[in-house]
């Protein structure tokens, strides 16, 4: 086990690199002056050299790419002098000369638009989407493992059939979709019935209270729009398995026995039906990531999705890479859980 998550992770760092340099090499060869957007369209020509040398971009796309990484990695050297060590805020191991190998957190720069640190961007919206996300994995989860477990109990009849029917159509449509319809629905239309809010952020600043306050019922749409698909895998992955399992000859045995319908069900059949299921709903998360992306741009839902929407259209390049690295480690980490989980919950898979 211990082999085959190291040889995971190197190919999860090789894949991470891959794609810094694909989208990096995408970004840089765009025609735009990354300058201009941080010193504004008036400046001066000599002023904007300064900035385009300042920010490398005076430099070939290999080198560029190559200073990125340097920046990304946790070992690397980098100018021995005082502005450096607190740009970077790094730890010097060995200096020499106007050199030092040091030891530091991965810088990924500052943002064109603000100045501010992407790290520190992404961290005050990460924690937004994250809970985003678990909010619709956790309904998709209870929701579809309910319509499955009633689905296969009245398996062939009109409830069954509704189930499936249900499953099919949320699965099928985008979670793009989906959020619109809900927010024209329940935040427009029912709005003043519902006192639901058509757009609104999950947190804002409370000048009274003088500090950033939940405001929890944005949360409800958005969770639902992005738990619509994975309700309909999970659905049909209950059903399926439980069927599969009530054809078993152990629970054919607790039958025989006596023992009591719910039981067999609850204690026997569903237990070791969910094992799938739950390795279903770990892989769903990072797919979720994904397609909160699209979920916060229609609600202005402030977590990562908007902030890097917002990036790409203000050409904000720093942010954009540091939201496509988060998200490039969440689905390589997130995947490799997902197989541990699948090989502890079932003993007959062997990771090699």
């Amino acid at each position: 086990m211990v082999h085959y998550i190291i040889r995971r992770l190197l190919y999860g760092i090789l894949v991470l690199i891959m794609v810094i340099v694909v989208i990096s090499s995408i970004i840089y060869l765009a025609p735009v002056d990354p300058e201009r957007l941080v010193m504004g369209q008036r400046t001066d020509v000599g002023s904007l050299e300064a900035k385009r040398k300042e920010l490398g971009l005076d430099q070939p796309l290999y080198i560029q790419l190559m200073w990125y990484l340097r920046d990304l990695s946790p070992i690397a050297v980098h100018e021995n002098s005082q502005s450096a060590q607190e740009k970077y805020e790094y730890f010097p191991l060995l200096r020499f000369n106007d050199k030092a190998l040091v030891i530091k957190r991965p810088y990924l720069r500052e943002s064109f638009q603000s100045g501010r640190r992407v790290s520190e961007i992404l961290w005050q919206a990460i924690p937004r989407t994250a809970i985003l996300a678990l909010s619709a994995i956790l309904l998709a989860t209870i929701a579809g493992i309910l319509l499955g477990i009633v689905a296969a109990l009245n398996q062939n009849t009109w409830i069954d059939n509704l189930a499936v029917v249900v499953s099919v159509l949320g699965y099928s449509l985008p979670s793009y979709v989906t959020a619109m319809i809900l927010a024209l629905v329940f935040g427009y239309y029912l709005g003043d019935l519902t006192g639901l809010n058509l757009q609104g952020p999950l947190t804002d600043y409370d000048v009274l209270l003088d500090k950033e306050v939940y405001i929890w019922k944005n949360l409800l749409l958005p969770a639902i729009a992005l738990g619509i698909r994975p309700i309909g895998i999970i659905t049909q992955l209950s059903r399926s398995t439980l069927l599969e399992v009530l054809q078993q000859d152990y629970i054919r045995t607790a039958k025989a026995k006596g023992l009591a319908k719910n039981k067999v069900i609850f204690k026997h059949a569903l237990r070791n039906a969910l094992n799938p299921v739950v390795t279903a709903t770990t892989g769903w998360f990072a797919a979720l990531l994904a397609g909160a992306f699209f979920v916060e741009n229609v609600f202005n839902y402030n977590g990562l999705g908007l902030e890097t929407v917002n990036a790409l259209l203000n050409f904000d390049i720093p942010v954009v890479l540091g939201a496509v690295i988060f998200t490039s480690i969440a689905f390589v980490v997130i995947n490799l859980f997902v197989d541990i989980l699948y090989a502890i919950l079932d003993p007959r898979v062997r990771l090699a």
